[in-house]
Formats: structure tokens, sequence, C-alpha cells
């Protein structure tokens, strides 16, 4: 039995990617993505909720505010990293993994923490964090 809430916000930046594979997406172009976090628990806490949703928001409002209206080959924690879809969605996760084991989100009691970023309504990828 698994419990999960999810919190939405949106990404907007610009990068370029590096590889044959992405053709006219190795030029720099500009990316918008809507960004679900979704927070998993076995059970809920006392309070009867996997996490408290207004947290939840604010942690991935800032992770992402970090991001936004960003050029991202131009960021030094980036650099070397090709900011796939895939991969935007391990470091959005990865941070909000590390904000809760900070504390940032409560006494929160969660199992992991699932990063979807849509490109668009037909294609989006996913990573998933066990806690």
């Amino acid at each position: 039995m698994t419990f999960a809430v999810t919190v939405r916000d949106h990404l907007m930046i610009a990068h370029s990617l590096r590889g044959e594979v992405f053709g006219p997406a190795q030029r720099l172009h500009g990316a918008t993505y809507v960004v679900d976090a979704s927070f998993r628990a076995a059970a809920l806490d006392p309070n009867g909720i996997v996490v408290d949703i207004g947290r939840a928001s604010d942690a991935l409002r800032e992770i992402v505010g970090a991001l936004s209206y960003r050029n991202l080959d131009d960021e030094p924690d980036l650099e070397g990293v090709n900011t796939t879809t895939e991969r935007l969605c391990q470091i959005i996760g990865d941070r909000l993994a590390e904000r809760v084991r900070d504390g940032g989100l409560g006494d929160a009691r969660l199992t992991g923490i699932a990063v979807t970023l849509h490109e668009s309504h037909i294609a989006w990828a996913s990573y998933e964090v066990t806690m």
C-alpha cells in the first residue's frame, strides 16, 4: 500500500544538448515544462497526511525557481551536464530529497519522491528517488 501527494509547478529554461542524437536541439533553444512532484509514503502520519502540501509546493517552487529563466549551459553547478529532460528530473528529484532529509518538509515519513517533467501533452520523463 502506498499513498501519494502530488504538487505541480512549471519550468522555463534555455539550453543546448550535446550529441548527434539530438539533431537541431544541439543548438541553443528554449523549453517549457510542467513539473509534477509526487511524494510517497507507506502510511499516513498522525495528522492523516503524506506531506504538508504547502511545504511541498514551496520546496518545489524554490528548486524550480532556481533553474527557471536561465540558460542552463551557463550555470556553474550544471557544467558538463547534458540537461536532458531525464537529467532535469533527477536534479529536481535529488534536490527535493535533500530538502526532506534536512527536515525542510517537516516530519514527513516518505518512502520516495517521483518527479515528472512534461515536455508536451504527448511526451514526458520521470525519475524516482527512494528515501
